[in-house]
């Protein structure tokens, strides 16, 4: 096979041109490949030197007259399918156009070697046996690259979809954890707004009842009481709560509206003196358009404010308003007075229940105003969206 491609028919048959065992031709075959079987152990890590390094020594044993010098092509084969698959063409075609170079050259070489030099026609032979080289290449370095390449688009499409799922994955992940920071940022805020409401009230009362206990039994037995009905309270809104939480049945109350600021407010009463004043009009239900989310902070920012109300203005007034008249909003006030009780020292608070009323407006698109008043009183004003327009009031009853 000195002048055919691997694989292929030639002048000379591979049993006609099998140099014999021992001879001088069969050594240099056999140490030629061995070598080139060895440097393919570092194609790994070097693949252009190692395709260049198996291109020389084919080269180098061309020299020698063998039939079957395609044999020592086999290691050239194996040497451009790794450096192929192994680094992108843009970089390794040096090395394969210089080891498709030499596998031309050795295979002319090699087929005028055999032919004795072609003495008759010398230069068709010489374009014959280059041709002949060219063939060889082809098989050797052109059909393995090919292969290579096919292995290699093979390999990054299913790398690009792993890191594609990968990516997918990762995005999931982030949109989970986002979505347990909210959710732990709800639940803090619903039992920050649950504990600072009740709590605060019966903290307040058992001081109170510890003064009367002694002075005016029948007052501390009736605060004893409210202290009671507020612990009952707290109670059932954690149960609320807890049943939020689960999954295997509803909650055991509904979701807090503005109507229930109602009952809020006058629960509120045994604390402070709180008066309440609705504004709204007679053609539309009270809160009619704003979702549940907004009417739950709407509720939960008035409790919070009755709650701060009572730690930090002891003794002062305080006005809830529900002004329902305007056609696409609905605004809610709690307004308190300078206090005119001391607060003991004990009333300064880490800023949880503000921050809390201000993350439930963003939630929901409301705008909440919080601050002081002319004489040394507090204002907290949350503004609440309708879903949809209303008609504008027609008559207003306070």
């Amino acid at each position: 096979m000195g002048t055919g491609s691997i694989g292929t028919g030639s002048s000379v048959s591979v049993a006609a041109g099998t140099p014999p065992v021992g001879g001088a031709a069969w050594v240099t075959l056999v140490i030629s490949l061995l070598v080139a079987s060895a440097l393919l152990l570092f194609a790994r890590s070097a693949p252009r030197t190692t395709a260049l390094g198996t291109g020389i020594i084919a080269a180098a044993a061309a020299s020698t007259p063998s039939g079957a010098y395609s044999l020592v092509l086999l290691p050239v084969a194996v040497a451009v399918v790794l450096l192929g698959s192994r680094e992108p063409l843009a970089r390794s075609w040096p090395a394969l156009v210089g080891t498709a170079a030499l596998v031309v050259a050795g295979t002319a070489v090699n087929d005028l070697v055999l032919s004795g030099g072609a003495r008759s026609q010398p230069v068709e032979h010489l374009a014959t046996s280059v041709g002949a080289g060219v063939l060889q290449a082809v098989g050797a370095v052109g059909l393995p690259l090919l292969v290579a390449l096919l292995i290699r688009s093979r390999r990054d499409v299913r790398a690009a979809r792993t890191a594609e799922a990968t990516a997918v994955d990762r995005e999931q992940d982030a949109r989970v954890e986002a979505a347990i920071g909210r959710e732990r940022a709800a639940m803090a805020r619903e039992l920050h707004d649950i504990a600072a409401h009740h709590l605060s009230g019966i903290a307040l009362m058992s001081a109170a009842i510890d003064r009367q206990i002694d002075t005016d039994p029948d007052r501390a037995h009736e605060g004893v009481r409210q202290v009671r009905e507020q612990s009952t309270a707290v109670l059932e809104d954690l149960r609320r709560l807890v049943g939020l939480l689960r999954e295997d049945g509803p909650a055991e109350r509904a979701v807090e509206t503005i109507a229930g600021i109602v009952d809020l407010v006058e629960r509120s009463r045994v604390r402070m003196p709180v008066e309440l004043e609705v504004l709204a009009s007679d053609d539309h239900p009270l809160a009619d358009g704003i979702g549940p989310l907004a009417q739950l902070a709407a509720y939960r920012a008035v409790q919070e404010s009755l709650a701060n109300a009572v730690l930090h203005a002891p003794g002062a007034s305080c006005t809830v308003t529900i002004d329902d008249r305007a056609a696409e909003q609905l605004v809610v006030r709690v307004a308190n007075g300078a206090p005119t009780l001391s607060t003991g020292g004990g009333a300064a608070a880490g800023g949880n229940g503000l921050r809390g009323m201000r993350e439930r407006a963003d939630l929901v698109g409301a705008r909440l105003q919080a601050g002081p008043q002319d004489g040394g009183g507090w204002l907290v004003e949350l503004t609440l969206g309708r879903e949809a327009p209303l008609a504008p009031a027609t008559e207003v009853r306070p």
